[in-house]
């Protein structure tokens, strides 16, 4: 079977290869042949350590594709279904799913089951990234980390959802709640960048200001609903003339402390900071002790746009339908896995949105 595997972190390439065999499904378990899947920034961070990883490991997680075998107990999809990869499933049981209403916390199956080594490779254990793997042509994983879809949303923008799409809407939606008639500000215009100026669009926002520093990046941004484009040192120039003393929200999708920082120093008393970006775990962002008592801002996480993906991934899917979420445009290379170093390279580069492997055929 085809992979891309990451044999060592730090490595920077991964390697193709045509030999890997998927578990089969056991109790509770489902085998999904992956149709297609979109290459995130977060699998470049599962290269570099960023996000920790047991390696070898196929690389991927922002997946959708067909329900091939079903193991044993398994009764919420069967055999033939189209689903989306989550690469985070709620148990359903524990108290973040139940009493605390926050599945996108639960961390039952993510650092439980989907830890076990999913696939084999001359007889030794590969590891799926994320408890996913889906740069592959099969994987096998929790029932819980498949969520079905209609058969007629085409799997490319289905696998959209997966990871990226989801992230960056959610912290709009989900996490940050943004009202009607605000200002917004979001770092980066990667596709998780993206994502959250469409979140801010769909919520009624009335300013929207992307920052990057590539000028391709900022007019892309303008194309899915930002208001304004700037570069990072036009940002305090922009702010004090379109809010006088600071954004409603601002949205940090690219993972530095720098740009962390600069997110919370962009809203106004009161504001909201939300951080979608995956920082490292040796990196600090400083804040002095008064500044947090007296500017009585929000310093957010969103992890996973704190998404219920059993309903959020259908609520995702109807804004498509309905023309109020443009996936189709975050689509800016179809490709096979013969191209996914390629594909990565492109994103360190911050060329394209979303790159998508497909495996038809």
């Amino acid at each position: 079977m085809r992979a891309a595997v990451l044999r060592t972190t730090g490595d920077d390439k991964i390697e193709l290869v045509d030999d890997v065999e998927v578990t089969d499904p056991g109790p509770g378990e489902v085998t999904i042949e992956i149709a297609a899947t979109g290459v995130c920034h977060s699998d470049l961070s599962g290269m570099t350590g960023v996000i920790p990883q047991p390696t070898p490991a196929v690389l991927g997680h922002e997946g959708a594709g067909v329900i091939s075998r079903v193991g044993e107990g398994v009764t919420s999809v069967a055999e033939g279904d189209h689903v989306i990869v989550a690469w985070s499933p709620p148990c359903g049981v524990c108290k973040n799913c139940t009493g605390r209403r926050s599945p996108h916390l639960c961390t039952e199956i993510q650092f439980g089951r989907s830890l076990m080594p999913r696939f084999s490779q001359g007889g030794n254990p590969v590891f799926g990234f994320a408890g996913a793997g889906t740069f592959v042509e099969a994987t096998t994983l929790p029932a819980e980390a498949a969520v079905k879809i209609p058969d007629d949303v085409p799997f490319e923008v289905a696998s959209l959802i997966g990871c990226g799409v989801t992230t960056g809407v959610g912290a709009a939606i989900n996490t940050a709640k943004v009202e009607p008639g605000s200002s917004v500000v979001v770092f980066g215009c990667g596709g998780v960048g993206i994502a959250a100026i469409q979140g801010a669009r769909i919520s009624g926002a009335s300013e929207i200001v992307a920052v990057d520093l590539q000028d391709a990046k900022l007019e892309l941004a303008r194309q899915f609903g930002a208001t304004h484009g700037v570069k990072p040192d036009e940002l305090d120039a922009l702010k004090a003339e379109l809010t006088g003393d600071g954004f409603d929200y601002a949205f940090e999708a690219i993972g530095l402390p720098v740009t962390m920082r600069a997110a919370y120093d962009a809203v106004r008393r009161g504001g909201t900071a939300c951080i979608i970006g995956v920082g490292a775990t040796d990196k600090e962002v400083s804040f002095n002790a008064f500044e947090l008592f007296f500017a009585e801002k929000n310093l957010q996480g969103s992890y996973y746009g704190s998404a219920d993906v059993r309903s959020d991934f259908g609520r995702l899917i109807r804004m498509w339908q309905h023309g109020r979420l443009d996936l189709d445009g975050m689509i800016t290379r179809r490709i096979g896995l013969e191209d996914i170093n390629e594909a990565l390279d492109d994103m360190r580069a911050g060329t394209g949105i979303r790159s998508v492997i497909s495996f038809a055929g």
